[in-house]
């Protein structure tokens, strides 16, 4: 199962019509989607609009891959599983979020190979095909490393 999720804060209309219209394209009904207080309702799989803390990490821990916004807690949660994560970027010029951030959470992360980005929506539809064959380098651990610990205690120290 294909998990989609726009988060909390804002609907994400966009992100839900380009994988219903692939899901649709590619007879895959095998997606289940958190819309929030979206317009647009999916017709190919099942959706609710929001899930709690619970049922997100469930439909995490059970998916064979994750298509969301490039919201960071959502990028670390499905990093932390070492599920395979496609993101679309929200828009501010399309009153999708107050600022262009995701673009450069989105960049920082597939930059370091952790995930894959579709910067619009052809983008988007054309990775979906990919997203469940990605295998991101590795877990990304829920402790801090080492180095950035010791950077801390170093500039406490000095304090």
């Amino acid at each position: 199962m294909i998990f989609v999720t726009v988060g909390h804060q804002m609907p994400f209309d966009r992100l839900i019509r380009v994988v219903d219209a692939w899901a649709e394209r590619e007879g895959r009904a095998d997606l289940f989607a958190q819309i929030g207080d979206g317009a647009y309702w999916p017709s190919c799989f099942q959706a609710v609009p929001f899930l709690t803390p619970r049922q997100f990490q469930q439909r995490m821990e059970r998916c064979s891959a994750v298509v969301a916004h490039a919201g960071t807690g959502t990028i670390i949660a499905a990093l932390q599983l070492g599920k395979p994560i496609l993101v679309l970027p929200r828009r501010a010029d399309l009153a999708e979020t107050r600022n262009d951030h995701q673009f450069a959470t989105a960049r920082h992360f597939a930059g370091s190979g952790m995930l894959l980005v579709g910067y619009n929506e052809t983008e988007l539809a054309a990775r979906l095909a990919d997203v469940e064959t990605f295998q991101p380098p590795s877990l990304l651990s829920d402790a801090a490393s080492p180095r950035l610990t010791q950077r801390i205690g170093a500039f406490i120290a000095a304090a």
